[in-house]
């Protein structure tokens, strides 16, 4: 509670847009919920771990939702794979994520939005092709997904080479609800408030966003994705350069 005694009107307002903005990009791109608000987020409050437990549940919410009619096309062996090579560096991120200064956190969010903005921009798709790369992947991933919710991207660039393209979405969501368990559970150990007050009244929100993502996910299918990307990955480089420079 004492997060929302500190914030102004329009911080709570602005929160909210926010949170109809990661419904959109969850169910419009089928990914990025968490990894394209945090920044715009932290830009209105610099506190992480304000935001981190609530995004978390929503993306359990909206993910089960997703698969709880798919499940034949999910992958447990690859789930489990996936796993157990992710387990070291995601409990790394995680220790990271509750030990390291708001701000430190604050910078690595913004940088990691950076590149994945200007992979938008490029319209370059973040691919495995080899071995070496895979290792990068899974390391990075794992890490980014424990000191952030941002690791998706570089996981879906090692999966992407390893699975089915019609099991790859529905495989995936279940890699995020585990994580984002493992992720909440730490937090209730750390005896971080969890926040579920706040994203329960955040998800009528949320669920506008995914509603509106859900139409134009069919417009960008029959329409230009290409420049649908340019232009979310010019936001995201102006928000990331704009967030580094408040920072710094």
């Amino acid at each position: 509670m004492s997060h929302w005694v500190e914030l102004a009107g329009w911080q709570v307002v602005a929160i909210g847009l926010s949170f109809i903005w990661s419904g959109f990009v969850r169910s419009g791109l089928g990914f990025g919920g968490a990894a394209l608000s945090l920044p715009l987020l932290l830009m209105i409050y610099n506190e992480p771990l304000f935001y981190l437990p609530a995004l978390g549940w929503h993306l359990l919410f909206f993910s089960l939702l997703t698969i709880s009619t798919r499940m034949a096309s999910i992958n447990w062996r690859h789930i489990g794979r996936l796993l157990v090579l992710t387990v070291g560096p995601f409990a790394a991120g995680l220790f990271g994520l509750l030990n390291l200064p708001s701000s430190v956190l604050s910078l690595f969010v913004y940088s990691m939005t950076l590149i994945y903005g200007a992979t938008y921009l490029l319209n370059r798709v973040l691919l495995s092709k080899s071995r070496l790369a895979d290792a990068v992947c899974l390391i990075g991933g794992g890490y980014v997904s424990g000191v952030s919710l941002m690791g998706a991207p570089l996981i879906a660039a090692y999966s992407a080479r390893h699975l089915p393209r019609e099991q790859l979405r529905d495989t995936l969501f279940v890699v995020w609800m585990i994580m984002v368990i493992g992720k909440l559970s730490t937090f209730a150990l750390a005896d971080v408030d969890l926040q579920w007050q706040f994203a329960l009244i955040a998800l009528p929100l949320a669920g506008i966003g995914h509603w509106l993502g859900l139409k134009a996910h069919k417009m960008l299918i029959g329409g230009n994705q290409r420049r649908f990307n340019q232009i979310i990955g010019s936001g995201l480089c102006a928000v990331s350069i704009l967030g580094l420079w408040s920072v710094l």
